[in-house]
């Protein structure tokens, strides 16, 4: 196989799930450790994705980009369900939750729609449109007012002033992205305030997001990575992530991803 054949293979499979491991381009494409990390390397230098440690990511965009609702939905799909699972799990029957805008968030509320007793806050058009199909008559979903962001998140003063002065057992947090200095981070800024302000409302901080959200900074800062309590994310996640993440986040939960089919 020709090296510029190797490269889109390569560039398809980050394309495709936001990025690729180093061990496991070297089974699939049949070749050395060496050759991999060469490909890398051109890849990198044009531009088409960002190497990091044990694989690449897609490359950062700018840290005000801020893709749709639709757009997101159809990224790391198997990772999101399998983190959504296993965030759901976390919430307590008859407990108040707050549910954050955001792809992965929103399947969350999928897997939240028959427990009972729940009372729901979230500022996320599509959050609150899960609830109302279910229509459980034991639980209650409150979704604050507010600008409608290009993820369909609800923001600024109104958003604010229906979070201030809640008290939330839980709070389920999507996040653009996740870094060690910059801990988790949005390309909104009016988002940010909003999540800040339920972040503030929580006992608990669950954070849910996927391996390919590692190294991304938006531009501004919901929380730092030692607020979570509990951060779940997928196998994924690149080794020295999961080490810098387990040192300051309360817990790590890791889901082993298979497609949905098998999730159950």
């Amino acid at each position: 196989m020709l090296a510029a054949q190797r490269q889109e293979l390569i560039l398809e499979q980050v394309r495709r799930t936001g990025g690729v491991r180093v061990a496991d381009l070297v089974e699939s494409l049949a070749v050395s450790d060496m050759t991999v990390r060469r490909d890398l390397d051109v890849l990198e230098h044009r531009g088409s994705l960002r190497k990091v440690h044990g694989g690449a990511v897609a490359p950062e965009g700018p840290r005000t980009e801020e893709p749709g609702f639709e757009a997101k939905s159809t990224r790391q799909e198997d990772e999101k369900h399998a983190i959504a699972r296993a965030a759901a799990g976390l919430v307590e029957p008859h407990s108040a939750v707050g549910l954050s805008a955001g792809t992965t968030t929103a399947l969350v509320a999928e897997y939240l729609a028959d427990t009972p007793g729940l009372t729901v806050v979230t500022n996320s058009l599509h959050v609150a449109e899960v609830f109302h199909r279910t229509a459980r008559p034991d639980q209650t979903v409150a979704l604050t007012g507010g600008f409608r962001t290009p993820s369909d998140a609800l923001v600024g003063p109104l958003a604010l002033a229906s979070i201030r002065g809640l008290n939330l057992d839980t709070l389920v947090l999507g996040v653009h992205g996740m870094q060690e200095r910059a801990g988790f981070t949005t390309p909104n800024l009016m988002e940010s305030e909003t999540n800040r302000a339920l972040v503030e409302a929580a006992a608990t901080l669950v954070v849910a997001a996927d391996h390919s959200k590692w190294g991304t900074v938006g531009i501004s800062t919901i929380a730092p990575l030692d607020r979570c309590d509990v951060l779940v994310t997928d196998s994924g996640i690149p080794d020295a992530a999961r080490a810098a993440l387990s040192e300051r986040v309360g817990r790590l939960v890791v889901t082993d991803v298979r497609p949905r089919t098998e999730q159950g």
